[in-house]
């Protein structure tokens, strides 16, 4: 588990992370959503131990970073995927990583299996494409074996193929009972990757709950209606509109209702006499409730 205690972070006049309260619970895959500059890479470096909070505090397993005897063992992470030596081999970086923690040997060529990499490991990172940098950094982070991972953009510079790999991988990491921390800015993989999601803006936090319940509360979802019968699906419009709810007419026989549940849509047309070709539920994107969620805490906008 990882827990930010009213984690605050300042650079000088501004602030990236403040008063952020947390938990991200084993078994799930919490998604971690934001704008550009609302403050995620630098709470993922404080969980790390890489910037120091201004106040509060950042646990791992009820521990700081710095305290856990053997990191890698423990937690694994992908935050930049280009930051290791561009002359040192695949299998040779991820051996001088395994040393240092005990790992055994044979651990590497695991890993490296498990991302694709096993035909490649004697090459020179510097020579990787951008996807195998990602490839290899993923393998660093599982290493350990580590029951807390955190990736950061992880499906950067994937192809198709990769993109579906490391959702299945991540998706498999939760179900072993694992704690899994991810950053991503591609709604669409979030919406099939997550269990739950911490949606912050400014460095504030702005929901925190399972991605199912975030996107039942856009307003964007709606019902949709369809009558063959224009005059009484007028007057089922009134009836919706008096009791606070919005409607739109797109086409004239159809009805795009917001603010009122299916099921009351449906039983206001049984009492009406309503006669119904179509009553549908609409439901709102991922990217639909994070746009809307985020709109106020966008710092670059373009006009």
């Amino acid at each position: 588990m990882i827990t930010l205690e009213r984690l605050t972070k300042r650079f000088g006049d501004s602030t990236a992370v403040d008063d952020l309260t947390v938990d991200v619970g084993a078994g799930l895959v919490t998604g971690f959503l934001g704008p550009n500059g609302a403050g995620k890479s630098t709470t993922m470096r404080m969980i790390l131990g890489l910037d120091r909070p201004t106040s509060g505090r950042a646990l791992v397993a009820g521990r700081p970073y710095s305290e856990l005897r053997h990191p890698l063992r423990e937690v694994g992470a992908l935050l930049d995927a280009k930051a290791l030596h561009p002359g040192r081999g695949a299998r040779t970086h991820l051996r001088a990583l395994a040393r240092t923690h005990h790992i055994p040997a044979r651990r590497v060529d695991e890993t490296l299996d498990i991302v694709g990499l096993g035909e490649v490991g004697g090459r020179r990172a510097g020579g990787f494409s951008l996807g195998m940098h990602q490839r290899l950094g993923i393998a660093a982070a599982l290493l350990g074996d580590p029951g807390v991972l955190i990736f950061d953009e992880p499906v950067n510079g994937l192809d198709p193929d990769g993109v579906l790999w490391i959702r299945e991988l991540i998706r498999s990491l939760a179900a072993e009972g694992r704690t899994v921390f991810v950053s991503s800015h591609l709604m669409s993989e979030m919406e099939l990757m997550a269990d739950r999601l911490v949606v912050i803006g400014r460095g504030r936090l702005i929901a925190d709950a399972p991605l199912s319940e975030v996107i039942a509360t856009s307003s964007v979802a709606a019902v949709v209606v369809r009558c063959p019968d224009p005059g009484r699906l007028a007057l089922l419009c009134q009836h919706l509109v008096a009791g606070g709810a919005r409607v739109e007419t797109s086409e004239e026989s159809r009805l795009v209702i917001s603010g009122t549940p299916i099921e009351e849509v449906g039983l206001l047309a049984h009492r009406l006499g309503v006669p119904l070709l179509e009553l549908s539920a609409r439901q709102a994107s991922l990217e639909e409730a994070y746009m809307e969620l985020t709109a106020a805490s966008a710092q670059f906008r373009a006009s």
